[in-house]
């Protein structure tokens, strides 16, 4: 069903390439474009779920395409990123890395009915990849002392820090219990 808050999550999946598009090309101010775009689609994610709350409108399907479109948002950002070498690739792989396994985790809790919600880690990761980002893009534009580019590899190390950090939460908690209900599927395991 599609809503508000769905549908913002879904603006937020369409603002991805014209992220990449604006980040990749040629024009000048294009980091500024870019930092709109990319904060107005940081914006969304803001939105859609203080909306679902708010409105009673949380729906399966944005529980599962909300999660999605941050991961393409923050992964599409820095895989530009590191294409403008504004970001080491190392350290972009472990954050999309975690982003993967994380949703893999969430993907097979789901099926056995075992839903994560996301945790508070989680949510300041997500904060501190907006920021990260932003500083990034910015560090493209405003490199005159280096300063901005300087602060933004700070970011990226923060932010890295945060998935692996917020990953290994994830795991510790829920993994435990996705095994227990694999060796014993039995309904009285879930219990």
């Amino acid at each position: 069903m599609l809503n508000v808050p769905n549908g913002l999550t879904l603006l937020r999946i369409f603002l991805v390439p014209l992220l990449v598009v604006v980040l990749l090309t040629r024009m000048p101010a294009k980091e500024y474009l870019a930092l709109g775009v990319f904060l107005v689609a940081a914006l969304t994610d803001l939105l859609d779920g203080w909306i679902a709350r708010r409105w009673k409108k949380v729906t399966t399907l944005g529980m599962l395409l909300d999660p999605i479109a941050d991961k393409i948002l923050v992964s599409a950002a820095l895989i530009s990123l590191v294409d403008l070498q504004e970001a080491d690739a190392w350290a972009v792989c472990i954050i999309v890395g975690r982003e993967f396994a994380v949703t893999g985790l969430r993907s097979i809790a789901i099926s056995q009915g075992i839903p994560i919600a996301a945790s508070r880690l989680g949510k300041w990761k997500m904060a501190a990849q907006i920021i990260g980002i932003s500083l990034m893009i910015l560090g493209a534009r405003l490199d005159d002392i280096g300063l901005w580019r300087k602060t933004g590899r700070a970011a990226l190390w923060v932010m890295t820090a945060m998935a692996l950090i917020s990953g290994f939460d994830y795991f510790r908690r829920y993994l435990p219990p996705l095994l227990a209900k694999e060796a014993d599927p039995s309904p009285k395991a879930a219990e």
